[in-house]
């Protein structure tokens, strides 16, 4: 029994743990320019030392980040400790290491702090649909083995409400009988919105059909037999094949009509939020430039008020200390903001010089970009650019747009050479556009249009495409006459 007994281990291993300054630094990045400013007001709350520079100061916060003003205020109280209070700071160290491609690899901990909402946002945030599916689960009885598997199931759900994962795939998961996943599928399929759990259009309508109609049986036989015919407005077609009168089959169309396919949608709306370019580009001597918008950022002043308290004959130890940390933080928060103006700056220096003809000319001249590239001529990880680019907007003759638009896969254009992703959706929609409405382009013919333009793609590309255009089918854009 001695493999029982506590035992004593040594082991030896490497592990990288960020500091709460470069945590700080990626977090500032990831902020756009709203995100920023709300951010630097409940700094000058929380921290004494910090101050909103005004014009009348006659200083301003590049001023206080810079190298040679830190070393001189410093130098002004040598009595606080021995050594400089500010040497165990090395904010050249913490750029470099930033730089670095291993910097975007937080601990868990630190993520999970650094991402915790506050409770005030917790209670403004509207109700997702699993949050609105989980609150029913919790007061449905069940056993617990259909509990967990009813989980599973709003865990698979997509956006629209609908299961992604099959019955088999739920079962084999969790180890569980086929009776316990049918079981808790019928159970969810009965919570709120109606139409919550469906495997497909098909069974999403008739399960809300047989809610709020569930005698007419005629809508039942047209959604459970004839939903192609209904999709594509043939409902001649379909009072034929059921051998009912054309205006009989027309009033259970408009049933139908009310019903609703997408019964997930309602509970994931993505909330309207307001949008202040960060960055503007405007050409200057015939050259594009990138302007950062900071007009009404506010700018950072260190108090000096608070410096004479870093006397040793000024103040105890411990209100030195806390005014010494509190000045380290301050410093630290200037220089974060101060880099992340200057990443963004480069990132969008590197933007310029490829997009110059998409600024210039239009959406049909946007180049084919990858954040990899730009992260390699700027000389970060991709994470950074990522960070960068990310919830931004840029003020542009072509509109304000979001920075991520400008990255774009590549594909096969004209002569060879390389096209945008979002250019060839385009040109597939204009295409669409210009057809003739009596005799819509199938998605062979697209392609066939696209490769004598010199663009070769696959038929099952173009449709891809399409769908991702939300543009019908041929059959379903066919107008007859």
């Amino acid at each position: 029994m001695n493999w029982l007994q506590p035992k004593l281990n040594l082991r030896v291993a490497q592990k990288q743990i960020l500091t709460p300054g470069l945590v700080q630094m990626v977090s500032v990045l990831a902020l756009n320019r709203l995100e920023l400013r709300e951010m630097i007001n409940q700094e000058i709350m929380a921290n004494p030392v910090l101050d909103e520079a005004t014009e009348d100061d006659g200083v301003t916060a590049e001023s206080y980040t810079d190298e040679a003003f830190l070393k001189k205020e410093t130098e002004k109280v040598p009595e606080v400790t021995p050594a400089n209070p500010f040497d165990e700071f090395d904010f050249g160290s913490f750029f470099t290491q930033y730089l670095d491609s291993g910097a975007e690899r937080i601990s868990n901990s630190e993520r999970e702090e650094i991402e915790k909402p506050s409770f005030d946002k917790f209670l403004s945030s509207p109700q997702s649909l699993a949050d609105h599916l989980n609150w029913q689960l919790s007061v449905s009885i069940c056993t617990e083995t259909v509990r967990k598997i009813a989980e599973s199931i709003v865990g698979n759900l997509d956006e629209n409400g609908y299961l992604t994962a099959s019955l088999d795939e739920l079962a084999q998961a969790g180890n569980y009988s086929m009776d316990d996943v049918e079981e808790a599928l019928a159970m969810v399929q009965e919570f709120d919105p109606p139409g919550i759990g469906a495997r497909d259009l098909q069974e999403c309508l008739l399960m809300q059909l047989k809610l709020i109609d569930p005698q007419n049986t005629l809508a039942q036989q047209i959604i459970a037999d004839h939903l192609k015919l209904l999709q594509n407005n043939q409902l001649k077609e379909v009072a034929r094949a059921l051998n009912r009168p054309v205006e009989l089959v027309k009033r259970a169309v408009d049933v139908i009509k009310r019903l609703d396919p997408r019964p997930g949608l309602r509970y994931n709306r993505t909330e309207p939020r307001l949008v202040e370019p960060d960055v503007q580009f405007r050409k200057v001597d015939g050259e594009w430039q990138a302007f950062m918008n900071d007009d009404d950022l506010p700018q950072l002043r260190l108090n000096p008020t608070y410096r004479r308290l870093l006397s040793r004959d000024a103040a105890d130890r411990d209100v030195r200390n806390y005014v010494k940390e509190r000045f380290t933080a301050a410093i630290q928060l200037m220089k974060n903001i101060e880099q992340r103006k200057h990443t963004i700056q480069r990132v969008c220096q590197s933007i310029l010089r490829r997009q110059g003809d998409f600024l210039d000319y239009g959406a049909d001249q946007l180049k084919p970009m990858m954040i990899k590239e730009v992260a390699e001529e700027v000389g970060v990880h991709p994470s950074t650019v990522s960070r960068a680019v990310a919830n931004k907007y840029v003020h542009t003759p072509q509109g304000v747009l979001e920075l991520r638009y400008f990255f774009s896969e590549s594909v096969n254009g004209p002569q060879g050479s390389e096209m945008s992703l979002l250019s060839l959706k385009r040109r597939v929609k204009k295409m669409i556009e210009d057809e003739d409405a009596s005799h819509p382009l199938t998605d062979e013919q697209i392609t066939k249009k696209l490769s004598d333009e010199g663009i070769h793609v696959t038929r099952r590309t173009v449709a891809k495409y399409r769908e991702d255009l939300r543009i019908p089918s041929t059959h379903r854009r066919r107008v007859k006459a």
